[in-house]
């Protein structure tokens, strides 16, 4: 894959936007976060594979060579702060729209930011805030990994249970199509905000609404029952005590005490 098999598939994405394809890099989100005082808004990295890719809550992110997309972008958002949390579930929306669009999957998404494809995870989103000493913010790096195709010999063990391809198997071009879609799909989103109706496209792509989860906030666990998502994209949920919530934060497992749900 190479810019300059990308760069003709793109619509709608800023006259200015600069992609760059590198054979390998540690983390395209830290890549892009060293290097940022010296790079322009509107800046992509893709890496054909990552030695050290992160995801949220300090896990890793398995990124074979090969079989997968390994992106982030540089973003300068003109948003409100609040508006920033906006940014995760548009690109939520985004991988959702390019892989339906491209392969004619069905998707889901965990909140908030992982994307399912018959019922395992394919894609994960980490979004990272950076501020100025005075408190402003400085720049927003936006990084995404879709697990295109199976890697030989499958996922590895600690990840295999969870971790699923969108393809069984390669098709030529998959992977440009693939970057400049979900480019074209979040920049169409991201132009938009916060106006845009996200909630129209992120609520019934929700997964596990109707059924009871661990809420996972500030190390401490709740039993809550999913009842969808509001029109910023936070989780609604109401706890065992009757008392509801919007979540915009934190993280939710299937794995309640006592075994299955």
């Amino acid at each position: 894959m190479t810019e300059s098999e990308i760069l003709p598939l793109l619509k709608g994405t800023p006259a200015d936007l600069r992609v760059r394809v590198v054979e390998t890099c540690d983390s395209t989100n830290s890549a892009l976060k060293r290097d940022a005082a010296t790079l322009p808004a509107d800046t992509v990295l893709i890496a054909l594979t990552q030695t050290g890719g992160r995801g949220r809550l300090g896990r890793s992110f398995y990124s074979p060579p090969g079989h997968g997309l390994y992106m982030s972008l540089l973003l300068r958002p003109k948003l409100a702060g609040d508006d920033l949390t906006l940014l995760t579930p548009a690109a939520a929306v985004a991988v959702c729209r390019a892989l339906e669009g491209l392969f004619g999957v069905k998707t889901h998404i965990k909140w908030v930011n992982d994307v399912y494809v018959r019922e395992k995870k394919v894609c994960g989103i980490l979004t990272e805030a950076v501020f100025t000493p005075q408190g402003g913010l400085s720049h927003v790096v936006l990084g995404l990994g879709v697990n295109l195709t199976p890697p030989p010999g499958g996922f590895p063990e600690e990840i295999a249970g969870i971790a699923g391809a969108v393809l069984t198997e390669a098709r030529p071009g998959a992977l440009p199509a693939l970057a400049a879609s979900v480019l074209s799909e979040f920049y169409r989103l991201y132009q938009a905000l916060p106006d845009c109706d996200l909630q129209a496209e992120y609520a019934p792509r929700l997964l596990y609404v109707g059924r009871d989860v661990l809420v996972l906030r500030g190390g401490e666990s709740r039993r809550a029952l999913v009842l969808g998502a509001d029109s910023r994209c936070r989780l609604l949920v109401r706890y065992e005590n009757g008392a509801s919530d919007a979540l915009s934060g934190g993280e939710i497992s299937l794995r309640l005490p006592g075994g299955e749900p």
